[in-house]
C-alpha cells in the first residue's frame, strides 16, 4: 500500500539517554506539533534525526534508539556530531537562517559548511532510498533540506515529491547574495510541488528562478526539461479543536485539579483582580524582536503610567541554538532588559515583567493562553508564527486580543489582530494600550472571526489541500506522457507515412528544427538540419513545407533553390520549388507607421531589448532584458497594443520573450489549409513549438499527425520534447522508406 512519507531535519520525538536508557517524548511546538495529526492520521513514515549523534549512542543503544522511532512511525537518520556542527549550527543556521531572514549581517559564507550541508542532505536521501516504494509520496520540510528534492528525482524520476518552506523566501536581491544560491534552486525544483506561506515568499522565489536559473513561469508553473513543476501558497493552519478544546478542558477543571501554574495565575488574580495578563511567547530568536518588544513594553509603562500595578507581561522564550554566539549575546541583553524593568518598576506586590527560560510542556500552555488578555507577537520576520493562531484558538470566550507583526506570515490571514510594525516601538506601545482598554464586544467580533477562519482552514485542510495540489501535479505530468511521442510511437508513424502514396509535412523553424536563439538573425540552419529537409524532399512522395513567423529575408538566402516550400510572415508569403515568391493579396501595412514608435519607446526604456521590423509584422524582442523589467514592460506593452489596434485588423503574437504585431488575416493555419484543400493527400503532418502552431494543430484535418515541441498544453496529438528530437523523428520517417 502506498504510504507517505515525511522528512525534516528532527523527528517529532525528543530521545534522550538518562542512566544508559532512552527516554521518549512528543515533541512540542513548530513543526512536530503541526503535522503531529497529518502524521498520526493515514499510513506514513517520519524521516529525521533522533537528536542524538552517532557519539552519543553505543552499540547496545542504536537497536533501541530504531525501535523507539519505528513505535511513532519514525526512522531516525543517523547524523554524527561533525555533521550537526556544520550542516545543522553552521549552514542551515548560521547562513540560510539568517539570510532567508533579510539579517544579512549576522550570514556566514563558509564553504566547509556548504560542504557538509549537500553531504548531510545525501544522507537523508540515503535513508529515504531503503523505505521508498513505487506509489509513495514524498513530503519535505523546510529550509534543511533543499537539495533533498533534487536528490531524491534523480534517483525516483517517477516518485511524487512535494516540499514545503516554513521560512521566508528572501527577495531576490537578498537571496542573490548567496554563493551557492543556483545549488539551492535546482535542489528545490526536484519537487514536483513547491509550497510556501504567502504570495509575497513565492513571488520571491519565482523572481530567483527566473533571473539565476532563467526559466520562464507561466502562472504558478514551471517546465524543465519536459517537467511540470508547480508552486503555490499554503497557509499552514493549526490544529484547532485540539488547542480549542484543551482549553475549555482546563477552565473546567476544579481548581485542586488545575495545574499548579494555573493555580498560580489563579491566585494572582485574586490578590490583584485589575491585573492584565500580555503574554509574550517565542523560541530565544533573533528574528522574533524580544529585545525591541522589551523596550516597548518599558515605553509602554512610561507613555501610560495608569497601567503600572495593572499590567505584566509574561514572557516566555524557549531556549533554542544555545551554542551560536549571536544568541548567547541576545540572551544576555534579553536578562539585562528584563533585570532593569523589574528593577525601575516593580513593587512589592507588582512585577511588570514576568520572565521564563525554558520550554513548558503543552497543558502549561495552555494555562498561559487561556489566561491572558493580550498576546504580543512582534517578530521582525517570521514564516508564519503558529503562536498567533494558537492563542486565538485557546480563546474559549472568544475574549483576548492579538497584537501581531505585520513582518508574520499568520498577518496576512488574521487582519483583525491589531498589526503593528515590529521596529516602530511607539506604535506597539499604543497597541498595547488599544489592546488594554478594547470593549469586550469589539475582542468577541475580533477573536469569532479569526476562530471561525482557523476552523476552517486547520491543518488537516492544509495538508489536504497540498496533497491535492500534487496529485493534480501528477496528473498533469501522466497526461502529458500520454501524449509523448515514444520511440515505439514514432516508429508506428512512420510506417503510415511509409505506406502513404502522398505526403505533406508543416514543419516549424525556430525552435523545432533549430534551438531559438537569443538573436533570430543567428539561427542559421546546420548541416544535418540541410541533409534532412533534403532527403525528405528529394522524395517524389512528399511535400516539405517550411512554415514560419518570420520574414522571407533569411529563408531567401538560406534555402532559395531547395526543393521545398517556404511559408513565412504566418502565411503572408510563399515560395514554391523552383518559382518566385508570391504575396497574399489585400494585405495593408500602413499601421506599422502608427505601432512602430511605440514599439521603439519600450526599447528606448528597457535596456536589452530591440525591435525587429519584418514584411508584415513588427516584433519587440526582450529575451536579453533583465528577466523581471521584460515581464513588467511586456505585460505594459501588450495593454497599450491592445486599445492601439481596436480599430484595426490586427492582432498581437505572445511569443518565447517577443511581443508581435501581424495583420490578423493571416496565420500558419489558414497557410495549411490553402496548401491541402481540394487535394487527396494521404498522410499530413504538422509540427511546431510555439503557440502560433496551434491554429495549424487546429485547422488541420483529425487524422493529421500534429506534434507539439515542449511540454505545454496544446492541441496536438503528440509531444516531443525538443528540436533535436525533432530531428531524430524525422530520421525515423527517412529511415521506412
Amino acid at each position: 500500500m502506498a504510504k507517505t512519507i515525511i522528512i525534516s531535519n528532527r523527528l517529532p520525538l525528543q530521545i534522550k539517554i538518562e542512566n544508559e536508557e532512552l527516554t521518549v517524548t512528543p515533541s512540542v511546538g513548530g513543526l512536530a506539533t503541526g503535522m503531529k495529526s497529518v502524521h498520526k492520521a493515514g499510513d506514513s513514515l517520519w524521516l529525521g534525526w533522533s537528536g542524538l549523534t552517532e557519539e552519543e549512542i553505543d552499540d547496545n543503544l542504536k537497536a533501541d534508539v530504531e525501535a523507539a522511532s519505528a513505535k511513532e512511525a519514525c526512522v531516525n537518520v543517523p547524523l554524527t556530531q561533525d555533521d550537526v556542527e556544520n550542516f545543522y549550527y553552521g549552514f542551515s543556521n548560521k547562513t540560510i537562517w539568517p539570510l532567508f531572514h533579510y539579517f544579512t549581517e549576522y550570514t556566514e559564507y563558509q564553504q566547509h559548511y556548504w560542504v557538509k550541508y549537500r553531504e548531510v542532505n545525501e544522507k537523508f536521501a540515503e535513508v529515504v532510498a531503503k523505505h521508498i516504494e513505487p506509489g509513495d509520496k514524498v513530503w519535505i520540510h523546510d529550509y534543511q533540506l533543499m537539495l533533498l528534492p533534487q536528490l531524491i528525482k534523480e534517483r525516483y524520476p517517477d516518485s511524487a515529491i512535494g516540499f514545503f518552506l516554513h521560512i521566508p523566501f528572501p527577495s531576490f536581491e537578498v537571496f542573490r547574495i548567496l554563493p551557492w544560491r543556483t545549488e539551492i534552486l535546482e535542489g528545490l525544483l526536484g519537487a514536483d510541488l513547491i509550497g510556501f506561506h504567502t504570495y509575497d515568499y513565492e513571488r520571491h522565489f519565482f523572481s530567483s528562478v527566473r533571473r539565476l536559473l532563467g526559466y520562464e513561469i507561466n502562472f504558478n508553473e514551471i517546465i524543465i526539461n519536459n517537467r511540470i513543476i508547480r508552486s503555490d501558497i499554503f497557509p499552514m493552519g493549526i490544529d484547532y479543536d485540539k488547542f480549542h478544546n484543551a482549553s475549555v478542558s482546563q477552565q473546567r477543571k476544579s481548581v485542586k485539579d488545575r495545574t499548579e501554574l494555573h493555580q498560580e495565575l489563579d491566585k494572582h488574580q485574586l490578590v490583584n483582580p485589575e491585573v492584565r495578563f500580555i503574554l509574550s511567547i517565542d523560541r530565544l530568536d533573533y528574528t522574533k524582536g524580544i529585545q525591541k518588544r522589551l523596550y516597548a513594553f518599558e515605553h509602554f509603562l512610561e507613555k501610560y503610567p495608569e497601567y503600572r500595578g495593572q499590567a505584566t507581561l509574561i514572557m516566555l522564550c524557549v531556549p533554542s541554538r544555545q551554542n551560536v554566539d549571536q544568541y548567547q549575546r541576545m540572551k544576555s541583553e534579553i536578562d539585562e532588559l528584563v533585570g532593569r524593568i523589574n528593577g525601575n518598576y516593580s513593587t512589592i506586590n507588582w512585577t511588570p515583567v514576568w520572565y521564563f527560560y525554558r520550554a513548558l510542556p503543552f497543558e502549561n500552555l495552555i494555562d498561559l493562553y487561556s489566561s491572558s488578555d493580550v498576546a504580543l507577537l512582534t517578530p521582525i520576520r517570521d514564516g508564519m508564527n503558529l503562536v498567533a493562531k494558537e492563542y486565538v484558538a485557546a480563546q474559549i470566550d472568544s475574549k483576548g486580543v492579538l497584537i501581531l507583526s505585520e513582518m508574520t506570515g499568520a498577518a496576512k490571514e488574521m487582519s483583525e489582530a491589531i498589526l503593528i510594525n515590529p521596529n516602530n516601538i511607539d506604535a506597539i506601545a499604543d497597541a498595547i494600550h488599544e489592546a488594554l482598554a478594547m470593549p469586550a464586544e469589539e475582542q468577541i467580533t475580533r477573536i469569532d472571526t479569526m476562530q471561525n477562519r482557523l476552523k476552517r482552514y486547520n491543518v488537516e485542510k492544509w495538508a489536504d489541500d497540498f496533497f491535492n495540489n500534487l496529485k493534480e501535479v501528477q496528473e498533469q505530468q501522466a497526461l502529458q506522457s500520454g501524449k509523448k511521442l515514444t520511440e515505439a510511437m514514432q516508429h508506428e508513424v512512420a510506417k503510415d507515412f511509409h505506406k502513404a502514396k502522398s505526403r505533406i509535412l508543416f514543419i516549424n523553424y525556430d525552435g523545432t528544427l533549430v534551438a531559438e536563439k537569443e538573436n533570430p538573425q543567428k539561427a542559421k540552419p546546420t548541416s544535418e538540419v540541410i541533409d534532412i529537409l533534403d532527403t525528405l524532399a528529394a522524395d517524389s512522395h512528399n511535400e516539405v513545407v517550411i512554415v514560419s513567423g518570420r520574414d522571407k529575408k533569411a529563408f531567401d538566402k538560406w534555402f532559395k533553390d531547395k526543393n521545398y516550400t517556404l511559408i513565412t510572415d504566418y502565411g503572408a508569403s510563399c515560395k514554391e520549388p523552383g518559382k518566385e515568391w508570391t504575396e497574399a493579396e489585400g494585405i495593408d501595412t500602413d499601421w506599422k507607421k502608427l505601432i512602430l514608435p511605440v514599439l521603439e519607446f519600450y526599447e528606448d526604456r528597457t535596456p536589452g531589448t530591440f525591435v525587429e521590423e519584418k514584411n508584415y509584422s513588427l516584433v519587440w524582442h526582450y529575451r536579453k532584458s533583465d528577466p523581471e523589467l521584460g515581464v513588467g514592460r511586456a505585460n505594459e506593452l501588450k495593454d497599450q497594443l491592445t486599445s492601439l489596434i481596436a480599430n484595426h485588423d490586427l492582432e498581437i503574437l505572445e511569443a518565447n520573450k517577443s511581443i508581435e504585431v501581424k495583420n490578423s488575416d493571416t496565420s500558419k493555419g489558414k497557410a495549411a489549409m490553402r496548401k491541402i484543400n481540394g487535394r487527396s493527400i494521404d498522410f499530413i503532418m504538422a509540427i511546431g513549438n510555439d503557440w502560433t502552431d496551434e491554429q495549424m494543430f487546429r485547422e488541420l484535418p483529425d487524422e493529421a499527425v500534429t506534434v507539439k515541441v515542449g511540454k505545454t498544453t496544446s492541441s496536438a496529438r503528440y509531444n516531443i520534447s525538443n528540436y533535436k528530437n525533432v530531428l531524430q523523428f524525422l530520421k525515423v520517417l527517412i529511415a521506412a522508406e
